[in-house]
């Protein structure tokens, strides 16, 4: 006579098997990057389009860049380049499904090497309903178990504070990128944000690591402001700050409004030069780390 519990563990079992069936696990193990930042307005969406564009095309990396940001500007950024009419299902009720997966959310851009999830405005409802979650800190952990077997990076454009869906990321990010505005505030918003990740990886992620700050919209005509931030940056967390930075370039925004990655747009700009240099860095730094 067969015994309840293991007609309860033959249900599980039988319904795990249904779900890893819908994918088949890839040969791959990505590097997942988070980029935050506490402030907005610092080029955190402008740096996850076009890093991810750059390591797909420069480097040949098979890349995703995950919208967790509520605002979609991922989607907005790359318009003109994804699918349309494809099926997917929105980031919110992959995160908030008991066995979610990611590759059940991504839609492929004209580049083979390169996908997305699209901005999903139910993200403002999913932060405050994964507060009730058990495990709700690494939900997007296991939900992107199955796509790191199908990507070398996934970036991740996180929304603009410390909340469930950013302390999801870090949690399941191996590295972070902080991009900075040369502006006191922004270094205030860095240093916050840099004790948050330590905190996460003493008891939540030991295996997080700070790939870099990113200085970003940076002024030329700025010289002291500039120097003083870096000086004060540097004091404050050292090493891992990018030699690349983000030039104040208007071919970035135009690059934007026509939903493309700023080498598409034009790609003899300070702007495509500024992140095909960023790319070309950050893989020597994910070498020089043995991964």
């Amino acid at each position: 006579m067969v015994s309840i519990s293991e007609k309860l563990k033959d249900m599980i079992n039988s319904e795990l098997n249904t779900a890893m069936a819908r994918h088949t696990k890839g040969g791959k193990q990505a590097q997942v990057i988070a980029v935050c930042s506490q402030k907005g307005g610092v080029g955190k969406t402008t740096t996850a389009v076009n890093l991810g564009y750059a390591l797909s095309y420069f480097h040949k990396k098979k890349v995703l860049i995950i919208d967790l940001d509520p605002q979609g500007h991922i989607e907005k950024s790359m318009s003109a380049i994804i699918q349309e009419g494809v099926d997917y299902s929105p980031l919110s009720s992959i995160l908030l499904a008991k066995r979610g997966d990611i590759l059940d959310g991504i839609v492929k851009t004209k580049f083979d090497k390169l996908d997305i999830t699209p901005g999903d405005k139910a993200l403002y409802e999913t932060e405050g309903v994964l507060s009730s979650k058990i495990g709700r800190e690494f939900i997007l952990t296991h939900a992107l178990a199955m796509a790191r077997t199908h990507y070398d990076v996934i970036v991740m454009d996180c929304p603009p504070n410390l909340g469930n869906l950013t302390i999801n990321a870090l949690c399941a990010a191996t590295h972070v990128l902080i991009p900075c505005e040369m502006s006191v505030l922004a270094f205030e918003g860095v240093s916050d944000l840099l004790e948050t990740v330590e905190m996460i990886g003493e008891r939540l992620n030991p295996n997080l690591k700070v790939l870099g700050v990113l200085f970003t919209r940076v002024d030329r005509r700025n010289l002291t402001m500039n120097q003083l931030v870096e000086e004060s940056m540097r004091k404050q967390f050292k090493g891992g700050i990018f030699k690349s930075r983000i030039m104040v370039n208007t071919d970035l925004n135009k690059a934007q409004l026509e939903g493309v990655p700023v080498q598409e747009f034009d790609g003899n700009c300070s702007g495509a030069a500024n992140y095909k240099n960023l790319s070309d860095e950050m893989v020597k730094a994910l070498k020089a780390m043995g991964e």
